[in-house]
C-alpha cells in the first residue's frame, strides 16, 4: 500500500500504533481479536503488545466462517455462541481478518450489542506492517471527518452526481451522522482502521430516487477490486427496480434476489481520508469517493428501520456531493470541497 517493507519492527509499529492509539488499551483490559489464518501473524503481534501494556488478549481464529462466507454471500454472518459471549464482555475487539468479511460481520447483532455495552470495536485494515501511518494522518482524518458532519448533520437531502452516470438524491433527514474515525470510543460502532474515516447515515428508506452507478468496489459478489464494468442501479421510492450491467451486475442480482430487506438502499456514506488505497474495500473510507449499500441499516447506523440479512455496498468513484438544502459542496468530481 504504501511501498514500505514489512518487517519484524514495522509490524510491531504497526501493532503498537493499533493497541496504544487507536484503541488505547488500558491494564487489565480484555480484549478479544477475531482473525483469519492469513493474517494469524498480525493477530499474534497485536496480543503481544495488548499483553505488553497489561490487558489480557484472546486470539479467535475464525477462518472456517470467514471461508464459507466468503464463498457464499448466504452464508450466516452471526458468530458462533462462544464468539458472541467473548465479544459482548470484552473491553476492545480487534478483527484481523479478510476485510470484506469484516465488513459485512459490522451488521451483526453481535457488533451492535458489543456497542451496547460500551466496547471499542474496528476492524484492522489491510496492509498491516506496511502503512507509514503517523499520528498526525490518524488527527487529519478525523479533522476532515468532523468538518463534514458539520457541513451535512441536520439537513434533509443530498445529491450525488458522477461523470459515470450517478445521479440520486438520498434523503438524511432525522438521521443522525456516524462518525468513523481510527481512534475509537466506547460504544460507538464498529468501524475499519487505521488507515479509514467515513461519514454515513441511514438512509430514509423510502426517499432514494435515481441512478448509482457504481464503479469501484462491490463487496459480496467475490470481486476483490474493482467491478469489470460498472453496474447501475435504478433507484425509485427508496428500492432499486432494475440492476444493470454486464457479469457483475448479474452476480449482484443473483445475490440480492429474493432476500428480504435487500432491494432497500439502505446506508449513504462518504470516505474522509487521504490515505486510504483505492482498489479494495478500503476506498470506502477514501476522499472522493462515496458508497451506497442495499440491505440492513437498523443494526449499524443510528435511526436505520431496515433489517436484512445482507449489507452490500458499491462504491461510486470521482463522486460530486451537494447538500441540497444549503447548495454547498462536500465533493466535485472527487476533489474534496472542506
Amino acid at each position: 500500500m504504501t511501498g514500505t517493507e514489512r518487517t519484524e519492527e514495522s509490524l510491531r509499529n504497526d501493532a503498537e500504533l493499533i493497541v496504544d492509539v487507536c484503541f488505547e488499551v488500558a491494564e487489565d483490559d480484555v480484549v478479544t481479536i477475531i482473525t483469519d489464518n492469513r493474517r494469524s501473524e498480525e493477530a499474534e503481534m497485536l496480543a503481544t503488545v495488548v499483553s505488553e501494556r497489561g490487558g489480557w488478549p484472546i486470539v479467535m481464529n475464525n477462518d472456517t466462517q470467514v471461508r464459507r462466507a466468503l464463498q457464499d454471500t448466504h452464508f450466516p454472518m452471526v458468530p458462533p455462541k462462544n464468539l458472541h459471549t467473548a465479544m459482548v464482555s470484552s473491553n476492545e475487539i480487534m478483527i484481523v481478518t479478510n476485510l470484506e468479511w469484516a465488513n459485512r460481520f459490522a451488521h451483526v447483532p453481535a457488533v451492535k450489542e458489543s456497542c451496547a455495552h460500551g466496547v471499542k470495536i474496528a476492524s484492522v485494515e489491510e496492509g498491516f506492517g506496511s502503512w507509514g501511518l503517523s499520528v498526525d494522518d490518524i488527527r487529519q482524518t478525523i479533522d476532515n471527518t468532523k468538518r463534514a458532519i458539520e457541513k451535512i448533520e441536520g439537513n434533509k437531502l443530498v445529491r450525488v452526481t458522477s461523470e459515470a452516470g450517478t445521479d440520486v438524491t438520498v434523503s438524511i433527514e432525522t438521521r443522525p451522522a456516524l462518525e468513523i474515525v481510527p481512534i475509537k470510543e466506547p460504544g460507538v460502532m464498529m468501524g475499519p482502521l487505521p488507515l479509514w474515516g467515513e461519514v454515513a447515515f441511514a438512509a430514509v428508506e423510502d426517499q432514494t430516487n435515481g441512478r448509482i452507478v457504481v464503479n469501484g468496489n462491490m463487496l459480496g459478489i467475490g470481486v476483490p477490486g474493482h467491478v469489470s464494468s460498472p453496474i447501475t442501479w435504478h433507484v425509485e421510492d427508496g428500492r432499486y427496480k432494475a440492476i444493470e450491467g454486464k457479469e457483475d451486475a448479474e452476480r449482484l442480482r443473483d445475490t440480492v434476489r429474493d432476500v428480504p430487506g435487500a432491494d432497500v438502499v439502505g446506508e449513504f456514506a462518504f470516505g474522509t481520508s487521504d490515505r486510504a488505497p483505492l482498489g479494495s474495500p478500503s476506498e470506502k473510507g477514501r476522499k472522493g469517493t462515496v458508497h451506497f449499500a442495499l440491505g440492513d441499516n437498523k443494526n449499524a447506523y443510528p435511526g436505520g428501520q431496515n433489517v436484512s440479512r445482507l449489507h452490500l455496498d458499491g462504491i461510486v468513484l470521482d463522486a460530486t456531493m451537494q447538500v441540497v438544502d444549503t447548495g454547498e459542496y462536500i465533493l466535485k468530481d472527487g476533489r474534496w470541497q472542506l
